[in-house]
């Protein structure tokens, strides 16, 4: 270690924001992270509702300057310990096809810009799998290469990390592209801390425990059939049911020892994010005959298992792509789709983080982010290679006003000075109540 590690919060940047996932993790793991950068405006009010001391510039990397990044928020001429982000991976995914040259991954080139730019200590890239696979290795020899030549050094032998071995209930993997300055220790990549369902001993160093189940992730959580109110709305005062281990550190009724965000100003007597979905009856009888784990063969739904994990939460598209809803999972013992606010416990986001009020965008918001657990288990890592001691702070937060969780496209490019042509808005007329009197 180059000094003594001292007790302090370090600082970041978070780019290619969305909600906030990544920003979490990192907040947990002892870091301030002060601007995010996201061009989708209803990403941007949702960000500001659940971070509104993180400086949000709503617009796109292209023409966004780490001189701006500074002087629009509060890091002015500090300097800053991590940039992470992952770009938008269209052009890497294994869903479809593959191309090396997508123009879309010209955004990747802007957060190595970005990064340069901005000299932190340490960057993360997140990406999805597939820009591991056949060709697409020259891409990341070419990113490795490029910082090489601009004074970073990378872990080369980069790695691909499942959420459910850092106790998240998914399966879900990802790259992570870890780099730092030279006069810097690169971080190691974290060892994994739950073990994957039917895994080989062998695979483990050590003997670990089981990730958390689907049923420990929600089994807690209020029945939304009971509520009719949750047709027109996403929150109501319900009961909640013992909690399992992880259902509490969600609900803030316990706190791991190396969670280090703020605490937020919150009822917990609410259930939020939980729009109910109307079924039709051959819909929920076909959700019924449906084995635990298997697809339903109409919908293509997958049911879960209870006792396992989730399968990978998907985002679908946003607007301007056609607005195409991903499959959610079926609920493992009620007939129907899950709730958003289910779904964020399968990707292991408190019980105060709030999505906006659409079953569509909220489910966007998690299945386009990191778990913020596995962005925890990466920021530790980083937080010891930097020498610092994180801590918990004293301090708690107030959550933004929930009309920003209300917003439109048309209104929240408004509210941002966005254009709002550059992301289309969906053609899709809902009506929905907020809550805005009790937090």
């Amino acid at each position: 270690m180059a000094h003594e590690m001292r007790k302090q919060r370090a600082i970041a940047v978070d780019l290619f924001a969305g909600a906030g996932g990544m920003t979490l993790g990192f907040e947990q793991a002892g870091f301030d992270v002060l601007a995010s950068v996201e061009i989708d405006p209803i990403h941007c009010a949702t960000h500001e509702f659940n971070f509104p001391f993180c400086s949000v510039l709503c617009k796109s990397v292209v023409d966004t300057t780490g001189e701006e990044i500074r002087s629009l928020s509060s890091i002015g001429n500090r300097e800053i310990d991590v940039v992470f982000g992952g770009p938008p991976c269209q052009g890497f995914s294994l869903i479809g096809k593959r191309f090396f040259d997508d123009p879309r991954n010209s955004l990747v080139f802007h957060f190595i810009r970005l990064v340069l730019e901005l000299q932190p200590k340490v960057f993360v890239l997140e990406n999805v799998k597939g820009m591991t696979i056949g060709k697409h290795k020259e891409f990341i020899a070419e990113i490795i290469n490029r910082f090489e030549q601009n004074g970073y050094k990378l872990q080369k032998n980069y790695k691909v990390l499942n959420a459910a071995e850092y106790s998240v209930p998914q399966n879900r993997e990802r790259l992570f592209l870890m780099g730092c300055r030279q006069d810097l220790e690169l971080p190691n990549y974290p060892c994994p801390i739950t073990k994957l369902a039917k895994a080989n001993k062998s695979i483990y160093a050590v003997e670990l425990p089981p990730s958390p189940t689907v049923w420990d992730a929600i089994k807690d959580l209020p029945e939304v059939e009971n509520y009719v109110e949750l047709y027109k709305k996403d929150w109501i005062f319900a009961d909640f049911s013992k909690p399992s281990n992880y259902g509490r550190q969600l609900r803030n009724l316990e706190k791991a020892e190396n969670d280090y965000s703020y605490e937020r100003t919150y009822d917990s007597r609410i259930l939020t994010s939980s729009l109910r979905t109307k079924h039709i009856l051959t819909t929920i009888k076909r959700f019924e005959l449906t084995p635990h784990g298997e697809i339903e063969p109409i919908s293509r739904f997958y049911k879960l298992d209870p006792q396992g994990i989730s399968n990978t939460l998907r985002a679908g598209t946003a607007s301007n792509r056609g607005a195409f809803t991903s499959p959610r999972p079926i609920h493992p013992f009620t007939p129907r789709c899950i709730t958003v606010r289910e779904a964020a416990r399968l990707h292991s986001y408190p019980d105060w983080f709030r999505f906006h009020i659409t079953k569509w965008h909220g489910f966007r918001q998690i299945g386009n982010s990191v778990p913020p657990l596995l962005a925890k288990a990466v920021a530790l890592e980083i937080i010891k290679i930097l020498g610092i001691k994180p801590y918990k702070p004293l301090l708690i937060r107030d959550l933004g006003d929930v009309f920003l969780l209300t917003f439109n496209m048309t209104q929240s490019s408004k509210y941002y000075f966005f254009n709002s042509q550059v992301i289309e808005p969906r053609r899709k007329k809902f009506e929905i109540t907020s809550h805005a009197s009790t937090y």
